[in-house]
């Protein structure tokens, strides 16, 4: 049980970590939904649709669109036409967003060392005083 919990405990504080550096530095500010639309477009395969993303997610059309909005105006994604439907739209990828996502990852792994690096100077036991006399 220890083991879930410091296995938890490290990636709580590598989430919060990775989302303090995020908010500090300059460059896009995501909601979690704006997030989690973006690394889904970003790390799964495949075309993604309003309507697939808003599947995925669990989430009504109207939110994505509102995540897709706010990534539109960054550039970190774009919409276009389905040509094969022109009743769908498709969610394209941006070298502004391949950037973004290159960013978070090194962010996160800063992050990951960090607090591997807490972690192992928590268990190592307190050094022994000695006993005056």
């Amino acid at each position: 049980m220890a083991h879930t919990n410091a296995a938890s405990d490290h990636l709580i504080g590598m989430l919060r970590d990775t989302v303090v550096a995020t908010v500090r530095r300059d460059g896009p500010d995501l909601s979690a939904r704006q997030l989690g639309v973006f690394l889904t477009c970003y790390l799964e395969d495949g075309a993604h649709t309003v309507r697939g993303l808003a599947a995925a997610l669990n989430v009504s059309k109207p939110a994505i669109t509102r995540a897709l909005d706010r990534l539109g105006e960054l550039d970190l994604a774009r919409r276009k036409v389905d040509p094969m439907d022109r009743r769908s739209v498709l969610v394209q990828r941006t070298l502004k967003g391949a950037a973004f996502l290159r960013e978070l990852r090194s962010v996160m792994v800063e992050a990951s060392n960090a607090n591997a690096s807490k972690a192992a100077r928590a268990e190592q036991p307190a050094p022994r005083r000695r006993a005056a006399g």
